[in-house]
Parts: C-alpha cells; sequence; structure tokens
C-alpha cells in the first residue's frame, strides 16, 4: 500500500568513480540487468503516491542518464538538476529546485539518498518519510558489528546509511543558512543538526544489505543480496 506523504526524493548521482577504478560514475554500471542508479531510484519512488524524484548528476552525464531513465524507468518521472562540485552542493542545489514547491507546502518531507545505494529497500524509505513526518528527522543506522566503518551519534557508536529524511521546510531552511554561512556538512543530517539541533532525528535500525557501491567487490555483494532477493529485473 502506497504512502499518502507528500514527499521529495532526492537522489544522488553526480559523484565520480575515481575510488571504483573507473573514469565514470559508478552509479551508471550494471547491476543484474540494470543500472546501479535505476535500482536506486525505483526503489525510492516505488510506495509514494505523491512523491517528487529529482536524481542529481553530473552535466557531462546527461545524455546516458536521459537515455538510462527512458529505458530503464518507466512509468517515474524523474526531474534531472546538475550537481556541484562537493555531495552538499549537490544537495543545496536539488533542495533549491525543489524551493517552490516546499515553500508552496507541497512537499511535507524531503529525504535524500546516495544513488550507489541500489539495496535500499521501499519498505525503508517509507519507513523513513513517516519518522521524519512525526518527529522532524529520520536516519538508517546500524550497529558497529555489522561494519567496518564507524560514526558517532549521540551516545552510541554507528554506521549512518541513507536515505536520510526530514520536514522539508526545516531542510530547505537549513541549506540556505549554510549557504549564507559557507557550511559544508559530511551529510544531511550533519547540517541539519548545525542549524535545528532541537530537531529530533530518531535512528531506524536498518540492514548492512543497504551497501553502498564503493569497490568492485560491492557489486557482487549486490548482486548476491539480489539473488537472494529473488529480483529477476
Amino acid at each position: 500500500m502506497k504512502s499518502g506523504i507528500k514527499a521529495g526524493l532526492i537522489v544522488l548521482a553526480a559523484g565520480s568513480g575515481n575510488r571504483f577504478g573507473h573514469t565514470t560514475n559508478k552509479v551508471w554500471l550494471p547491476l543484474s540487468g540494470r543500472r546501479i542508479i535505476s535500482r536506486s531510484i525505483t526503489n525510492a519512488s516505488k510506495n509514494f503516491k505523491h512523491g517528487r524524484v529529482v536524481v542529481v548528476i553530473h552535466p557531462g552525464d546527461e545524455e546516458l542518464a536521459r537515455k538510462t531513465l527512458e529505458r530503464e524507468v518507466r512509468g517515474i518521472d524523474v526531474e534531472i538538476v546538475f550537481g556541484g562540485l562537493t555531495r552538499h552542493e549537490s544537495e543545496y542545489n536539488a533542495l533549491m529546485y525543489l524551493a517552490p514547491a516546499i515553500r508552496a507546502g507541497e512537499l511535507d518531507v524531503v529525504l535524500i539518498h546516495d544513488g550507489a545505494r541500489p539495496l535500499a529497500t521501499p519498505a525503508l524509505f517509507t519507513e523513513i518519510a513517516e519518522s521524519a513526518l512525526r518527529h522532524g528527522g529520520a536516519i538508517p543506522t546500524i550497529a558497529v558489528d555489522a561494519y567496518e566503518m564507524e560514526t558517532l551519534q549521540k551516545d552510541k557508536v554507528v554506521r549512518v546509511q541513507t536515505p536520510q529524511g526530514f520536514h522539508a521546510k526545516d531542510l530547505l531552511e537549513a541549506y540556505i543558512k549554510a549557504a549564507s554561512d559557507g557550511f559544508t556538512g559530511t551529510d544531511t543530517a550533519a547540517c541539519m543538526e548545525k542549524y535545528f539541533p532541537d530537531v529530533k532525528t530518531v535512528a531506524i535500525s536498518a540492514n548492512v544489505s543497504n551497501v553502498k557501491i564503493t569497490y568492485p567487490q560491492d557489486l557482487a555483494i549486490a548482486e548476491h543480496v539480489l539473488a537472494q532477493r529473488g529480483y529477476k529485473d
């Protein structure tokens, strides 16, 4: 059953493929018959009746993006925005693009997701959106013993994933203030914490299978997870 939440779904795909060993962004690589970014977009949008889907790309990838969306993401109205030099700039560009809709009250929450995480399930996007609407913000986390890298969040050491969701108007205001101050956050939650420290951001228990495709071996892991889930397309 689709959620009635009015959600802005921002999928980031403007990075480089340097760590992966490619000259092009890894999100354009195939994963079980479809490109990584296509799976991320489909999962992000699947459970929302009133979602606006924005994919943030490098300007040089526009032709590839349009061809890929036409071929692999049918039935979903995907809007394209050009990213900046950093993740934070890309988020800002997408939020400014959605700013008229946010200010008009057409979006309740905005979720920002790494396009290189194609295994985030539609159910996770729904849970993040619902929790963000209820509390002000929501982020998916996993315990450190389930992953190598560690991030300090309040009293606990956890691994923070995406999608990260927040009230749309608060998030827009935070990024406008950050632009004015010259502040660059490490992720969406960092920017919100700086400018809206009183907003309650709840941690949603996530799954280690929501892997970010960073190195070649991550593709093999993702292929295995998709096979276990029984995905045929």
